[in-house]
């Protein structure tokens, strides 16, 4: 599997980035959408994007490095080589969070609101991003030696290992994507401030937890028991149900003591 899709003057653009390219434009037009629907000027997104896309990448790339650092300690010039691999999902997330929160203190806007506006953007971009694993031959799952069970979706052919594995970045693309789809429609009802987002913590964190214990190559955080993404999306996933059953009980009883009024 070439992971180049072409060259333009003899530079390689690759699959991955062109899929993120490509995930990025249609984010933009989706949180614009959301944004109008919202009464937002749609101009408010481009101004967002324009921070929160290199802050994300930033991010990524230390949340990555952090858990591999001693793949790194020897040599510190190649934590800037990112052509090279080694971005986390997860750091992506949190940069863009912070930011969100950073940009809208900055406007005097609901940080809520931006990060509902976004939420679908970002879990659709997701979706396609794993296609770009497909590309690098890499997320993948445990080997399948079942010659009955090696066939795709079920699992991928990696080339270099001449082997079958799990094909673990499509379960993701598959559960992200039908993620996407219900907080789409749910955000189109203008649910209370915030949950669009804490759902998708909630829901993601759910099929990453399950789908990250079948990979192989992804990172530890206490070596053969747990990885660091399954850890921290359990953490997401409390945080997320808590958060919405705070946030809904309390305005539920606003609405309650309103009523009384």
């Amino acid at each position: 599997m070439n992971p180049i899709a072409f060259n333009i003057f003899g530079l390689p653009v690759h699959f991955y980035g062109l899929i993120i390219s490509i995930a990025i434009a249609l984010g933009v037009v989706i949180a614009m959408y959301f944004a109008k629907a919202r009464g937002y000027d749609t101009e408010i997104i481009l101004d967002f994007i324009i921070w929160a896309v290199p802050m994300s990448i930033i991010s990524a790339r230390l949340y990555y490095v952090i858990f591999s650092w001693d793949q790194y300690k020897d040599n510190l010039l190649s934590i800037f080589m990112i052509w090279n691999g080694g971005l986390a999902i997860y750091g992506g997330v949190i940069g863009g969070v912070i930011t969100a929160i950073v940009f809208c203190k900055i406007r005097k806007i609901n940080a809520f609101d931006i990060m509902d506006i976004c939420t679908p953007s970002l879990i659709l971009g997701q979706a396609l991003g794993r296609w770009g694993n497909f590309f690098n031959q890499e997320a993948y799952g445990y080997l399948v030696t079942d010659k009955s069970l090696q066939w795709f979706p079920y699992a991928v052919y990696i080339q270099r290992t001449q082997t079958w594995q799990l094909a673990t970045f499509f379960y993701e693309s598959s559960w992200d994507l039908a993620v996407f789809v219900f907080l789409f429609f749910y955000s189109r009802k203008r649910p209370l401030k915030g949950n669009v987002f804490f759902l998708y913590l909630v829901l993601y964190g759910l099929g990453r937890a399950f789908i990250e214990g079948l990979r192989t190559d992804s990172l530890w955080l206490i070596p053969n028991v747990i990885r660091v993404s399954q850890m921290l999306s359990i953490v997401l996933v409390v945080f997320g149900v808590i958060a919405l059953i705070f946030r809904n009980k309390k305005s539920r009883n606003v609405l309650d003591k309103n009523s009384l009024n």
